[in-house]
């Protein structure tokens, strides 16, 4: 095989993965143009088409899909190989990829980093900031942040965070003008903040449980957001109730910006956890990331 045989095949991989000439070029850091030159040189070589392309869509042949069953893994492999490499090396080094909500990377993460990547120079962390269940082995990321109940079956799971609850908020003002909710169905009565989910694409509906008793509420409201920052903000000024993890809502409950109701129909869930594969083996750097990020309760005083 020659060398730039492998360049065309990863090239070829990330079109079929990204289904965008525009999207991959941006993840190998390189032109449309060029990359679809390397597509037409990789299938003149092989004699086969492996892209159908149309102006709205892009899709794999039937070679092409061929192609991506064993491709896949083959490169997998070798990245899972050349990582591995690095233990070699007299520091740690490599580049680590990470998905993660953002309000994880400002309280958890990010304060992770401060602390490692000034004594690790040759450590490189590269996060994207995404509110949907990433496939992070689908996607080629190192590891995922999400809660605890969460993440999948067959992943490694590190808490890196403490419990936390979920919390109903709305300003004193808004409150002055309207009786507060008792139970989670008097929510139907009031204006919410609604939180569009990006997997999916709906709304997330209000979950609330007490005394082993579940409940689901779809709230009404003129605003939808797909992120928490804005939910919080719409809430400060009054646009009514948000329903987001207590430490978002943290500051605003101790100025009195904000006040707190239904809060015996929120327990305590699983908080944030890093998660890998768990056929993945770990790099110094990533193993330097993951202790770094374990969560270690105070002792009590």
């Amino acid at each position: 095989m020659q060398r730039e045989d492998l360049v065309d095949l990863n090239a070829f991989l990330t079109i079929a993965e990204e289904r965008s000439f525009t999207r991959a070029a941006a993840k190998l850091g390189t032109s449309q143009s060029a990359l679809s030159h390397t597509l037409r040189r990789l299938e003149a070589r092989l004699g086969v088409r492996l892209l159908t392309r149309t102006t709205r869509s892009l899709s794999p042949t039937l070679a092409g899909e061929r192609l991506l069953r064993t491709l896949g893994p083959a490169l997998d492999t070798i990245d899972v190989e050349l990582a591995s490499l690095s233990a070699l090396r007299d520091k740690p080094a490599g580049t680590i990829r990470i998905t993660a909500a953002e309000h994880a990377v400002d309280t958890i993460l990010w304060p992770a980093l401060e602390r490692l990547l000034p004594e690790h120079p040759d450590i490189v962390v590269e996060t994207t900031i995404d509110y949907g269940l990433t496939d992070i082995v689908a996607e080629r990321y190192d590891a995922g942040i999400r809660f605890g109940e969460q993440v999948a079956k067959d992943m490694i799971a590190v808490r890196i965070g403490p419990d936390t609850r979920m919390a109903a908020v709305a300003t004193p003002a808004y409150f002055a003008e309207r009786p507060k909710p008792l139970v989670p169905q008097d929510l139907v009565e009031h204006r919410c903040i609604n939180l569009r989910l990006p997997t999916l694409g709906g709304l997330y509906a209000w979950e609330f449980e007490r005394d082993g008793r579940e409940l689901r509420v779809r709230v009404d409201g003129q605003l939808v957001f797909n992120n928490s920052t804005q939910v919080l903000k719409a809430a400060l000024k009054g646009f009514g109730l948000a329903f987001l993890p207590e430490d978002h809502m943290q500051p605003g409950l101790e100025s009195g910006a904000l006040v707190r109701v239904l809060e015996d129909w929120c327990p305590p869930f699983p908080g944030y956890h890093l998660y890998y594969p768990s056929r993945r083996q770990l790099t110094p750097a990533f193993a330097l990331l993951v202790e770094q990020l374990r969560y270690r309760p105070r002792a009590a005083s």
